[in-house]
Order: C-alpha cells, then structure tokens, then sequence
C-alpha cells in the first residue's frame, strides 16, 4: 500500500520555513493542524503540485544559538526529530542574507547522517547578488535552489526536482474493505481497541506496512463484511504491545484520517476530555471524514464520575450533534460490538445519494416554511438543489443573493437535510451558486436604420400631436364658413 510521501522543513528560526511552508500548500485547500501544547506550534499540510500529493511538515526552528556551539541534538525539540525522522524527504532552508553559520554546518552534519534525500533552499534572495547562494556549495547538501518564498519565485524549481521521483497515488492499490482508522492520544487505548476490533481468536494473516514507519494496514473479515484497520500505534501482531512505549505522530495519524472512510476517535474517560481530543476531532473534521466517538475505559469510573464526563460530552461535543459517542472499555470488550452499526450507518451517510429532483422538493418544502430573509427589500431565492460529492456528501444549491444568506439560515437547511436523510456521523457541506444574468455584461446592439421601440413610439406621439394642433377649432370653422 502506498501512501503519502512526507516532506520536512527544517533550518534555523527565521529563515522562512513557515513562509515556505504556506506557498506549497497554497496549492490547494491545506489541512493544517496547530496545536498548541502538543507540537509546540508545528504545522502540518497536506499539497500536491503537478497531480502529486504529499505531507508537508514544518519543523519549527533547529539550532536556536547561531554560533553553532552545542550538540545539535540540544536544539531540536522532541517533535521536530520525530517529524525529521519519519520525512521520506528534506528541504533544508538557508537565509541566502546571512551566508553560512555556525548552526547552519551542524544542521548540515546531522543531515549527512540519516542517509535521506536533502534539498537546500537559499531563501530570502530578494535584493540580493545571484552569486550568493554559491557559498552553501560548502555544505555539502548539492546545488542550492535560490528562492524568495515571500514572493513565490523559485518555488517551481524546487517542486519539479521534489516531486519527480514521488509515486502516483493510486487508489486500486488499496486493500479492498471499508477503512477505518483508529487515532487518538498516546495510551488511550488505541492498540487494545484494535486487537478487540480484529477479534480475540482471529489471527492476522498478515499486515501491510506503509512507506511511512508504524501506520500499517490490516485486513480482517467480519460477519462477511471486508474491512481495513489502520493502526497509527504501531500494532503488529496481538500480544506484543506495551502502551507505554506508544508514542504519538501527527504525521501518522494525519495519513490514516486522509486515506480512512470512517475515523474511530479514542478518548480517555480516566483523564476526560481534553484540548487534544478536539484536535484529533478537527483533523478528521477537516478532511471531511466520517467519525465516531469512542470514550474508553468507562467501566474503572465511579459514578460521580461518569456524570461528570457525560456533563462535559454535552458541553465539548455541542459542535457536532450528528456524531455517535459510545461509552466502551476495550480491555473488557464491553460496548465495543456496538461500534460497528455507527461505523456502517456513517460510511452509508457519508456516501448517500438522491436525485436532484427529490433534494429541489426537499428544498422548495424547507424554504416554504420558513423563507430566507429580505435583503434591501428582495427576498433572497433558491431555486434548486443537486449533490456535489461524496465522503463528505456536498449539496449545491443555487439561486441569488445567496452571497447574502445569514449562517443562521445556513444551519436550518443543514438540520433539514441531516433530518429527512438521516445523516448520522458524517459532515455536510453544504455550497451556494449565485444565479448569474449571463447578458448582464453584454450591451445592446445599435443597428443603424431601424428606430427602437422607444423611438418609434416617441414619434408616432409627436404625429398625433401635430396633427391635433393643426385641426382648427369648432368657432374657427364656422367664422371661416
């Protein structure tokens, strides 16, 4: 199974990684995770460029004292050397104004270690000499690629070299079955939730490793049914699995959601909900995945307890009503069966179809009773309705004014939807067309020789007004005789 390439981002603090990284991932909506407390403010993108896609990360800043003392390994946070590691490949991000330094030679040393293909980006050449790039030669890393990331120019080069060895994403390579994906934070469960997923007496024929380090794939038969786990927590074969080595990636875990039909969200319910748990929501929120909801080691609560989780369900989880939360204890297998009908009923919602007649009715019926608003004395009109995708299903719907139609109105006829549907675990979009007047830009005609309608009738007024002028009265008349 082939998976998604991933590109690091690595250099000193201030040398346009970030810049860097927003021109790459400009080229299309990215999914950009930022979390604060987990990665130290790392982000991560999903590109593509020329119809390749790959991950990009970007590692922060390595190396924070400029005069190269130290080991390197004292300025590189613990995610940064996570993400460099798992990086099939490097760009290296020099600031062509400032020459080589110190930090930028050990980074380069550490680099010539891991035995991995390393671009060096001479960035921030802006006003400056084009022979200036040449003294990172020394570096040893290849021929630098000038660039100025803040202006885009250079980016082309880089990406052309970058891409050209990357593999098509070719979705028939996959294993056939419904994929699920199992992520969350590190020793909530997720590797015991996997072994009960599989089945206790089920044996693994065999596992499918990624490009990328721990996420594997794994095919199982359940009640006739093919599926595919995805396992971020680097499980291999049951009874090898130490949680407490678990460790968390978001590269991993950012893969599994993107290639995922439906997405197992495992939270803790020892240590409640917490910000993380959100992030792991958003992630798969964000790329539009189906998602449920499992709260883990439900049966070590005491009842106080549980009250107080249900209570913060209620309040953390009122963003997305339309997702099944189950309470399950994997170690003990209670609840976990249930699983699998949410799992099914969001895969279904994800994927459900209707016709553009029946989502227009449905549409004309919702606007009947309640109109959209006024806008500057108008009454804003939607006129019909068709399906736009699937895994998220998207719902086009087009009319005019629609650029003017409050979020408010927006909610109830995603409500309407979910509800006649019955759409449970999934996202809607839901995506407005405004009607264009396709002659508004196209002026009239001027033939010349054929009076207009206007003027035609100006002068058939001013005839009849002469002619009634020129009649002579009645007294006039009878002095005449």
């Amino acid at each position: 199974m082939s998976m998604k390439p991933v590109v690091a981002l690595i250099g000193r603090p201030n040398v346009g990684k970030s810049t860097l990284f927003n021109q790459i991932t400009r080229t299309r909506q990215a999914l950009v995770a930022d979390l604060a407390g987990l990665t130290r403010d790392r982000q991560y993108g999903d590109a593509s460029y020329e119809g390749k896609s790959f991950i990009v990360v970007d590692t922060g800043g390595i190396g924070e004292a400029d005069d190269g003392s130290g080991d390197i390994d004292d300025y590189m946070s613990e995610q940064s050397h996570t993400a460099i590691h798992e990086a099939d490949i490097l760009v290296f991000v020099v600031d062509a104004r400032a020459g080589v330094i110190g930090s930028d030679e050990e980074i380069a040393k550490f680099l010539h270690t891991l035995g991995k293909p390393v671009y060096i980006v001479a960035n921030k050449m802006d006003g400056v000499h084009d022979a200036a790039p040449v003294e990172f030669y020394a570096l040893g890393l290849g021929e630098p690629y000038p660039m100025s990331a803040s202006h885009g120019r250079g980016l082309s080069n880089l990406l052309d070299d970058l891409t050209a060895e990357m593999p098509e994403i070719e979705e028939e390579d996959a294993p056939d079955g419904l994929k699920l994906a199992v992520i969350g934070r590190p020793n909530v469960g997720k590797s015991t939730l996997v072994n009960r997923l599989l089945g206790e007496d089920r044996v693994v024929v065999f596992d499918m490793p990624g490009t990328t380090r721990d996420s594997i794939y794994i095919p199982y038969e359940r009640e006739g049914k093919n599926y595919v786990l995805i396992d971020t927590a680097g499980v291999r074969r049951r009874g090898r699995i130490d949680e407490k080595v678990e460790k968390f990636s978001v590269i991993k875990t950012l893969q599994a959601i993107k290639d995922s039909h439906v997405t197992i969200v495992v939270i803790d319910a020892q240590e409640g909900i917490v910000d993380q748990d959100l992030h792991m929501l958003g992630f798969a929120l964000d790329a539009g995945r189906a998602i449920v909801i499992a709260i883990n080691k439900w049966d070590g609560l005491s009842d106080d307890q549980k009250n107080m989780i249900k209570i913060e369900m209620e309040r953390r989880f009122n963003f997305i009503p339309y997702v099944k939360v189950h309470l399950i204890s994997a170690l003990h297998g209670t609840g976990v069966g249930n699983l699998y009908p949410s799992i099914h009923r969001a895969y279904e919602s994800a994927n459900f179809k209707v016709s553009t007649n029946r989502l227009t009715q449905i549409l004309q019926d919702a606007v009947s009773e309640h109109p959209p608003p006024m806008v500057s004395g108008r009454r804003i009109k939607l006129r019909y309705a068709h399906l736009g995708g699937h895994n998220p299903p998207v719902i086009v719907i087009h009319g005019n004014q629609t650029q003017a139609l409050p979020k408010s109105y927006q909610r109830y006829l995603e409500n309407k939807f979910r509800q006649i549907f019955k759409l449970e675990g999934t996202p809607l979009k839901i995506e407005f067309k405004k009607n264009d007047n396709p002659y508004a830009d196209r002026k009239k005609p001027i033939v010349k020789g054929i009076p207009s309608k206007q003027k035609k009738e100006q002068k058939f007024t001013s005839k009849s007004a002469n002619k009634t002028s020129n009649k002579p009265t009645g007294r006039v008349a009878k002095k005449r005789r």
